[in-house]
């Protein structure tokens, strides 16, 4: 095997793993224009997980509203 086969080898296994990732984006790109994101405002499972971590890192304390930063 000479230096030349191994330029051909890599060269070739550059352009699958391009071409792989190029129909997986694509692929990506149907779904997410066929499926959209849901938007809801209120999210239980979001509200719990965050009222419980807040908790958990200052004990006692009472979370009393949820408020989005934009």
């Amino acid at each position: 095997m000479g230096p030349q086969d191994l330029l051909v080898i890599c060269a070739s296994a550059f352009a699958a793993v391009f071409l792989l990732l190029a129909f997986l984006s694509l692929a990506m790109r149907i779904i997410i224009t066929v499926f959209p994101q849901r938007l809801s405002k209120d999210d239980a499972a979001v509200f719990a997980a965050i009222t419980a971590t807040v908790s958990a890192v200052y004990p006692g304390t009472t979370i009393t509203r949820f408020e989005e930063i934009k």
